[in-house]
């Protein structure tokens, strides 16, 4: 009879990274023969709470992946009653994701209930652990989580150092795996036309939703650099809005570089986002502080290089002068990094891509995740 895995977080219909994440694990796991389903949320985040325009998906179910939506985040009755149902399932093994302290009081009480049986392994999946933006309560929440985790997978330096100010239980650092469910890449100038770009302009990429923290007002200023005018460089924006977009629009018209700028300011969709990494020259992370990114996955998995600012643990993934550059969080410094992408030239930097991609693998982390499992219980 095969193991029974039961993966707890993000997944269809809701839409996004997270989601995204969960489906191709899960997917992993049924293809190493075991018998996965995902619980997600019937209710993630209550509207006023989440920052975008729709928190489900438009796109149809991904096939060959068992999902069962009920977990509602707010209400300790639903709870007690998703705790109780999987408790009697006895897993052998949950899985749970860990993004944000809001969800602690509902994971760690599912989690709780679950425990009882005194069969089920739990190892966390820690996106982060001390959120990019706080709030009243992130510590207590998270303590209150970890408490009935058996191990931990990070997929950064960062947030295993920060984990241990919570626990000392188990941890292991991970890469994070490519994306390859959006499809492969296509040619630059089918991307292009498919997307209504210019096909012969130079054009560099924001990807994915837009937070303080992501520092695309850094990326901004650095376009009105004199040497990226020059240069004739455009900054294609693809991602939707976590934060009011004023501040933004009203920088865009006080450095007056509207010209220079396109802005596909939607959520994208899972169908597109291969068209958009296909037509960009290079992907630009200009980020003022992170874990992780799921962005530099998805750039290795097209095979397009990346500036990323030296922060958390984006410089251990990707190799300076290798599959990118790596510069400091200023305007200034990130307009050099740009214009010594194109100097260097895609070309340049697809040996090292190709080879350094062979490490993000969803097998490496299946395993990582039962091995934790079982040495740690």
């Amino acid at each position: 009879m095969a193991k029974k895995v039961i993966i707890i977080g993000p997944a269809w219909p809701l839409r996004g990274g997270l989601a995204s994440f969960d489906e191709r694990l899960a997917k992993q796991f049924t293809e190493q023969g075991f018998d996965t389903t995902i619980y997600t949320f019937s209710l993630q985040y209550p509207d006023f709470l989440f920052p975008g325009t729709t928190q489900y998906s438009s796109e149809p179910a991904p096939a060959g992946i068992k999902i069962k939506a009920c977990i509602n985040s707010i209400n300790p009755l639903n709870w007690f009653i998703t705790g109780n149902e999987i408790r009697k399932q006895k897993p052998d093994l949950v899985i749970v994701r860990y993004w944000l302290p809001l969800m602690g009081p509902c994971l760690g009480f599912i989690l709780r209930m679950v425990k009882q049986n005194r069969n089920t392994k739990v190892v966390c999946i820690a996106d982060n652990v001390i959120p990019h933006e706080k709030r009243p309560g992130d510590n207590p929440f998270t303590q209150y989580f970890v408490k009935p985790v058996d191990a931990f997978i990070t997929m950064s330096e960062k947030v295993r150092n920060d984990l241990y100010s919570f626990t000392s239980k188990p941890a292991v650092q991970v890469v994070h795996p490519l994306y390859d469910n959006f499809g492969e890449g296509v040619s630059k100038d089918e991307a292009r036309k498919q997307l209504g770009l210019p096909e012969k302009e130079k054009i560099i990429l924001f990807f994915g939703f837009i937070r303080k923290y992501k520092g695309l007002d850094l990326l901004l200023h650095a376009m009105n650099d004199k040497r990226i005018r020059q240069s004739n460089i455009k900054l294609l924006v693809a991602g939707e809005f976590y934060e009011s977009h004023k501040e933004y629009d009203d920088l865009i018209v006080q450095l007056g570089i509207a010209s220079q700028l396109i802005l596909r300011t939607d959520f994208i969709k899972d169908s597109e986002v291969r068209y958009y990494l296909s037509a960009a020259d290079f992907v630009i992370q200009p980020y003022r502080n992170a874990t992780q990114s799921g962005v530099t996955p998805l750039s290795y998995h097209f095979e397009k290089p990346m500036l990323v600012t030296n922060v958390g643990g984006l410089p251990q993934l990707v190799p300076d002068g290798k599959v990118g550059v790596v510069t400091e969080p200023d305007p200034s410094a990130i307009a050099t990094g740009i214009l010594q992408l194109y100097e260097l030239g895609e070309n340049y930097f697809l040996p090292h891509l190709r080879e350094e991609k062979k490490k993000y693998s969803w097998h490496k982390l299946a395993e990582a995740i039962l091995q934790l499992a079982d040495e740690h219980y």
